[in-house]
């Protein structure tokens, strides 16, 4: 591996990734002060590595109903027919309202809130 604090290739990214968990592995309370120091310098080269080169991003925050509705069923391996039935709803509803074609109802938004536990200020921000 290259120097700890730069790296240069996707290699090596990779090379520090594994060393960086390695030692997170051993636990803090186990690491000596010298590989304390090593994990703080390879994760921030690690850092630098993702933000400039490979351009990671956090995941994007759900903007709408029909985003959350379907980063929950992600999230719960939950098809429309699932999350319909979840909501007591038809699977035509749901469908529409994923999908644009009709509004959320109060009923729908209450089962979202007393089913989902989505937040109701997203809710009422976003309706």
């Amino acid at each position: 591996m290259e120097n700890k604090s730069t790296i240069t290739t996707d290699k090596s990214y990779h090379e520090t990734m594994v060393a960086i968990y390695e030692l997170m592995d051993k636990g803090e309370q186990n690491l000596t002060e010298a590989e304390i120091e090593n994990l703080a310098t390879m994760a921030q080269a690690a850092e630098k590595y993702e933000d400039e080169v490979l351009k990671l991003k956090p995941p994007k925050q759900p903007q709408s109903l029909p985003e959350i509705i379907e980063l929950f069923m992600f999230e719960n391996k939950l098809s429309q027919a699932k999350l319909a039935d979840k909501l007591g709803i038809g699977k035509p509803k749901l469908s529409q309202i994923l999908n644009g074609k009709r509004q959320p109802d109060v009923p729908f938004l209450k089962a979202m809130y007393n089913e989902l536990h989505i937040d109701p200020k997203f809710i009422l921000e976003h309706v």
